[in-house]
């Protein structure tokens, strides 16, 4: 007997369109290339933050929708916008009716605009490396697929989709595993593409041997790729959401994924292999990641920063900052009695080096920046007590922006705009709604919960 609805993909995306699925009575499976039990995925790394545009889901749906426009810059389909802002504190709620467990501690120092945000409990410890296991992401994903289960769904394991199947213009199913899976439904919900060196070519550098992945190995974009050779509409690339790490997170698994330099760089600058500043770091890491990436070569930036940035707020900004667990997790620093030694260090030119942090002070003091610079979250600090100190950078890619066009409905739609019958995308694989000159993220777990029960609650009632 065929599914009513299969999901490409055992993240949150996946699971929670299932159970929802489940839930109004459907028969749904969830299709996991991975055949561990606890199969390691994005979702399962999760802080756990779930908000809009980095503020609190409880926030009127008309600031969570303007929210979102204003910080994509208008990139954002106003319908999807829409949707999102209308249904995040209902996703909420029907998640906690399903087993989760949110708390809402202080957040100002992880860059939220408000000061409170919904975070899975228990919290992730901020510390160096991946402790996922046991941490409020991985038990609630644990407590969907018990859900699913109980319900009449099934998880398959050890799945690897290949194609889609289209007859007559609609997904029918899939071929996995070498076999035909009927449904009639197929939610892509795979995680995006930053596990595939060769679409980050394609799609956001030509350097990705000079990125880190920062995501599990199933979002290889196997599902945007598909969805495409079946005939559906995709766009929306260039940006991602991504942090700012130490360049040896490259080859040292305990940089990443925190500590992060984010907070740090706020306060401080970053320069290019001429030394001189390049991007706006007040904007915030997400920003500054992206500008690191479209360097000609994404590993030649320095953070500089003196002893009173280090020793104060922005070295230990909140759980994520820096000082306190980069140097534990091997992540050192270049320091220098003064700016000429420090650039020489670095292999970087003086000249440019000590007229560019000249210029940053003269910035604190009242004078226009040489590079724009915006200070809206955190001031930036001058360079006024030595030693000063240098970090080479690494840009590290978490989630993917662009992908599957869809409508309000999480439905694919064709390049005329129609919508591609039996065909869905839900959580980070789908296009124009995030994005922008400043790659404004919009949240990748309220991608998944929000967009995952918009297309089950559509399937249930289109069959």
């Amino acid at each position: 007997m065929p599914f009513d609805l299969v999901t490409v993909g055992g993240g949150f995306s996946g699971l929670v369109t299932a159970c929802r699925a489940a839930e109004l009575g459907l028969r749904a499976a969830v299709l996991e290339t991975r055949p561990e039990q606890l199969y390691p995925c994005s979702s399962r790394y999760s802080t756990g933050v779930f908000g809009v545009m980095g503020i609190s889901l409880v926030n009127e749906p008309e600031r969570l929708r303007a929210a979102i426009l204003e910080g994509t810059d208008g990139s954002a389909r106003p319908a999807l916008a829409a949707a999102i802002a209308e249904n995040a504190k209902r996703a909420h709620d029907w998640l906690v009716g399903e087993g989760a467990r949110f708390d809402t501690p202080p957040f100002a120092a992880l860059g939220a605009v408000d000061r409170s945000a919904h975070v899975m409990v228990p919290r992730r410890t901020f510390g160096a490396g991946l402790d996922w296991e046991g941490r409020g992401a991985d038990l609630l994903m644990r407590r969907l697929e018990a859900n699913l289960v109980a319900r009449g769904g099934e998880v398959l394991r050890g799945t690897r989709v290949e194609t889609l199947l289209v007859e007559h213009g609609a997904c029918v199913g899939v071929v996995a595993n070498g076999r035909e899976l009927r449904a009639r439904a197929v939610v892509i919900a795979d995680g995006g593409f930053a596990a595939n060196s060769e679409l980050v070519r394609r799609w956001i550098t030509p350097r990705p041997e000079r990125i880190l992945a920062r995501v599990g190995p199933g979002a290889g974009g196997d599902g945007i790729l598909m969805a495409e050779a079946a005939g559906a509409a995709i766009g929306g690339f260039g940006k991602f959401y991504g942090h700012v790490h130490h360049r040896d997170a490259m080859t040292n698994a305990g940089l990443w994924p925190y500590p992060h330099f984010d907070a740090l760089a706020e306060a401080a600058i970053v320069v290019g292999p001429d030394g001189r500043r390049f991007a706006d770091e007040g904007l915030g890491g997400v920003p500054l990641a992206n500008a690191i990436a479209q360097l000609p070569d994404p590993l030649s930036s320095f953070i500089i920063f003196d002893e009173a940035m280090w020793q104060g707020e922005p070295g230990h900004a909140g759980p994520v900052g820096c000082n306190g667990t980069l140097l534990e997790a091997g992540g050192a620093l270049v320091s220098a009695p003064d700016l000429p030694s420090l650039a020489q260090k670095c292999g970087l030119p003086a000249e440019g080096f000590v007229e560019t942090v000249r210029r940053h002070n003269d910035f604190v003091a009242g004078a226009a920046p040489d590079v724009p610079r915006t200070s809206c979250r955190t001031k930036p600090w001058p360079f006024a007590r030595p030693p000063y100190h240098a970090a080479p950078l690494c840009t590290g890619v978490t989630g993917t922006m662009g992908g599957i066009e869809i409508d309000a409905f999480a439905r694919a739609v064709r390049p005329d705009g129609a919508p591609f019958a039996g065909l869905y995308a839900v959580g980070t694989p789908v296009a124009h709604l995030e994005g922008g000159p400043r790659a404004g993220y919009v949240g990748g777990l309220c991608k998944a919960f929000v967009l995952g029960l918009l297309a089950a609650e559509h399937i249930a009632g289109s069959l």
